[in-house]
């Protein structure tokens, strides 16, 4: 295979150099998401009778375009009629004689993709050095066979990467401000956090926001869609008590269903940069795959529109001409012009900072939860068994009893960095020391008790005391540290391309969530929920 796609790519070079184009190699493919510029006047709530029938996205083989900075997709109009729920036309089969030209990605990386394409990591070919251990160069070019042979989603990217995650294109929003402005029914809604008591509906969203490190526009932009909560009044009684119209009564309330909105989101989101998850499944059992040369964002929010809505009507509410899109551009203005002024999430060479284990030299601790999901908890009885963010890890001090329970062993400051949150049992440690979470590399101590807790606003250096590990914030059934690393706003996986490495130990994440290893040369410390002697670390003076 490798020699035929190299007799290609031959061949492709020949014609590059024939014509007017440049060379196979030379271009670094600019995004085509879609950013409208003048809305249609369409209700974007409304449903239409007949299926959008999208454009097929079959690339011509080898025939380079530079597109333009904002593009219009073209799509073909609704027409009326009388029929309920047509049968949903998608794009062909993707042609599988001519390989794709895929442009990577911010946060790529080579295993996620070859799930993505559905071929054999060995079967990409790029002029780069293309490695198993860290993320692809955003812009190189990759030649990938076309061993796509079902109907796919439109490759359209409707939402860009930095505004799903808290990143800095959420620096000036003032998401109080917006509610308020809006006057809708959100802007005199109150309601009830566990992690933090009643609070307005808008500093509920705001919790919300930082605590999942998710985009607030996007929380309203979802909730305005689905319910018309932020400029208007619910759409219906279901909708004011199930906002998202996720109909379980485990789900009740607008923070537990936007709790509800956000894990599926996530879950699509980081499943697809990890590339397992490459298929929406409609609520009637009927599955749809993924074009592959999607993006996190985009991914996101069609899964979840795919778990509420029919397929018929998921195919109107992703129409960049007159579905979310148009809404979402109405509320807040262009994302991706937004996007642009602060970059990709995951700049090219990215490494972690040197981290030390968040514990003091000489204490004993164990090592109790390998890699499970950044914040709260994913629920396999509504999400499925074994979708989890692998991004946090879990320490107790080493004690023969279980439970919560107070006690006088020290969490550290893991690297230098700010104190920029001190609340809820949580301490966040901005390590750039701009005071923003949504910017640089950001770390995440959770479930640390009151008493001793470093306040916001200390600046502290490698091994400066922070507190004490406990049961405070969150869910926890027993005293430990939970632990994770942020970079511009998302949840860094802690196996890796981008390895989660503390006093020379590498986090190595098992089948399930919790399970896993840290690893250090020949030395094995094996993740342990009771405390065994096996998951047991002590941190020596030079680590």
């Amino acid at each position: 295979m490798q020699r035929i796609l190299a007799i290609f790519i031959t061949g492709a070079m020949i014609i590059s150099a024939c014509g007017s184009s440049p060379s196979l190699w030379g271009v670094s493919n600019t995004p085509t998401p879609f950013s409208s510029q003048a809305a249609p006047q369409v209700d974007p709530f409304a449903f239409q009778d007949e299926p959008i029938i999208f454009p097929t996205s079959t690339i011509p083989p080898f025939i380079e375009t530079q597109a333009a900075a904002s593009p219009t997709p073209t799509t073909t109009p609704a027409k009326t009629s009388l029929q309920v729920e047509p049968t949903l036309t998608l794009p062909a089969p993707l042609n599988d004689s001519a390989p794709f030209l895929y442009y990577a990605q911010s946060g790529d990386m080579l295993s996620a993709v070859a799930k993505r394409f559905n071929v054999s990591e060995t079967e990409i070919i790029s002029d780069a050095d293309l490695t198993k251990t860290t993320l692809i160069a955003p812009g190189t070019l990759l030649v990938i066979p076309n061993n796509i042979t079902e109907a796919t989603t439109p490759n359209i990217q409707l939402l860009p990467d930095t505004e799903f995650v808290f990143s800095a294109t959420s620096l000036d929003f003032d998401t109080q401000a917006y509610v308020l402005e809006q006057g809708g029914y959100l802007s005199t809604f109150r309601d009830y956090l566990g992690s933090s008591g009643w609070l307005e509906g808008y500093s509920a969203i705001d919790r919300l926001a930082v605590e999942n490190s998710i985009n607030p526009r996007l929380l309203l932009g979802i909730l305005e869609y689905e319910a018309r909560w932020v400029r208007g009044q619910p759409i219906d009684l279901l909708h004011t008590e199930f906002p998202m119209g996720f109909n379980d009564y485990r789900y009740k309330g607008m923070s537990v269903q936007m709790t509800w909105a956000i894990n599926t989101m996530s879950i699509a989101y980081y499943g697809w940069r990890a590339g397992s998850i490459t298929q929406l499944e409609f609520p009637d059992g009927t599955k749809l795959r993924l074009d592959p040369r999607l993006n996190a964002g985009t991914v996101a929010i069609q899964y979840l529109f795919s778990r509420l809505h029919s397929q018929s009507q998921w195919s109107q509410i992703v129409n960049p001409e007159s579905g979310f899109p148009v809404l979402y551009q109405e509320m807040f203005g262009d994302p991706w012009a937004r996007a642009e002024l602060v970059g990709p999430i995951f700049p090219p060479g990215l490494i972690q900072p040197p981290l030390a284990l968040p514990f003091e030299p000489n204490a004993k601790w164990s090592f109790t939860g390998g890699p499970h999901n950044g914040w709260g908890q994913i629920n396999p009885n509504i999400y499925g068994q074994s979708h989890s963010v692998f991004s946090a890890i879990d320490f107790a001090p080493a004690a023969s009893k279980t439970g919560c329970y107070p006690n006088d062993a020290w969490v550290v400051a893991s690297a230098p960095g700010l104190v920029i949150r001190s609340d809820n049992g949580v301490v966040t440690l901005d390590l750039d020391g701009d005071g923003y979470e949504q910017t640089g590399w950001n770390l995440l101590y959770l479930h640390l008790a009151t008493k001793d807790r470093v306040a916001a606003g200390t600046y502290l250096e490698t091994n400066d005391r922070i507190g004490h590990a406990s049961c405070e914030g969150g869910v926890s059934t027993g005293t430990h540290l939970h632990f994770a690393r942020k970079f511009n706003g998302e949840w860094v996986t802690a196996d890796g391309p981008i390895p989660f490495v503390l006093s020379g130990w590498r986090v190595i994440a098992g089948e399930e969530p919790y399970k896993g290893q840290l690893v250090n040369g020949d030395r094995v410390v094996t993740a342990d929920l009771l405390s065994q002697a096996w998951s047991n670390i002590i941190r020596e003076e030079d680590e």
